[in-house]
C-alpha cells in the first residue's frame, strides 16, 4: 500500500509546484487621490498599477514639463545689445551735450524737457523727442544756418540717459539712473533684489518707442533701455 501511494504523492507534488511557478507576482495598486485630480482635471476611474516611475508626482512633473510656458520670451524689435546712441531715440529726461564748434556760447549741456524739446540760445526751442542724436544735430544745424551762423558745425552726444523704473516684488521699487549695457537682472540688483514672494524667472517689460508702448514677458538676461519699466510679479507658491 505504501508503495502505491508514493507515485501518487509525486504526481500531486509536481502539479502543485507547476501551479506555483506560473502564479503571477503580486502587483502594487495605487488608489485615486486628490493630487491626481489636480494634475489631470478628472478623478481616476479605477486602480492604477504602480511602476518604477509611476505615481501622481512624476505624472504632475511631466505634465508641467510638457505644458507651454506662461509667456513667450518675445524680444522687442530693435532690442539688440550694442545698438545704443546711433539708433537710440531721444525723449524727456535725456541730457545732451551739444557742441557748436567755434561757438562757446552755444556749446552746453541741455536736458530734454517734458514737452520733448531742448531750448538753446538764438534758436530757442528745438524738438528732440523721437529723434536720434544725428537727427537732432541736423535740425540744430539747419536752424543756426537760417540767419545766425554761415556754416555751423554741430555735434550731439548723450551725456546722461533718462532713468528706468522698476515696480512690484523688489526690495526698493522706484526710479533709478540708467547705465549703459544694463540687463533686467542688474536693474533688480540695483533695486535691492527680489522680495521673498517675487517670481524669479520672467518679468514684464514695458518699452516705449515712436510707435507707442509695448509690453513683453522677458527673461532676466534681457537688455534694458532708458525709460523702460520693469514689473516683477508675485509667484503663486
Amino acid at each position: 500500500m505504501r508503495a502505491l501511494f508514493l507515485p501518487v504523492i509525486a504526481v500531486v507534488s509536481t502539479i502543485l509546484l507547476s501551479g506555483c511557478m506560473h502564479t503571477a507576482s503580486p502587483v502594487a495598486v495605487a488608489q485615486p487621490s486628490d493630487l491626481d485630480a489636480m494634475a489631470y482635471g478628472t478623478p481616476s476611474t479605477g486602480p492604477v498599477a504602480a511602476t518604477g516611475q509611476g505615481g501622481a508626482i512624476p505624472a504632475l512633473r511631466n505634465a508641467f514639463a510638457a505644458a507651454p510656458s506662461p509667456g513667450a520670451y518675445v524680444m522687442p524689435a530693435g532690442y539688440a545689445p550694442g545698438r545704443r546712441d546711433a539708433a537710440y531715440h531721444l525723449d524727456a529726461g535725456d541730457k545732451l551735450r551739444v557742441v557748436v564748434y567755434g561757438q562757446e556760447g552755444l556749446t552746453n549741456t541741455y536736458a530734454i524737457d517734458a514737452s520733448g524739446s531742448i531750448t538753446m540760445p538764438l534758436i530757442g526751442s528745438v524738438p528732440a523727442r523721437g529723434r536720434t542724436t544725428a537727427g537732432l544735430a541736423a535740425e540744430i544745424t539747419a536752424k543756426l544756418r537760417n540767419g545766425y551762423i554761415r556754416e555751423p558745425s554741430v555735434a550731439v552726444e548723450i551725456e546722461a540717459y533718462r532713468p528706468f523704473f522698476i515696480l512690484g516684488e523688489v526690495q526698493a521699487p522706484g526710479q533709478y539712473p540708467y547705465v549703459p549695457n544694463m540687463t533686467v537682472e542688474s536693474a533688480i540688483a540695483i533695486a535691492g533684489g527680489f522680495s521673498p514672494r517675487a517670481r524669479r524667472d520672467i518679468v514684464t517689460l514695458t518699452h516705449t518707442d515712436p510707435s507707442g508702448a509695448m509690453r513683453y514677458e522677458v527673461p532676466l538676461g534681457t537688455s534694458l533701455k532708458p525709460g523702460d519699466t520693469i514689473q516683477v510679479g508675485e509667484r503663486w507658491f
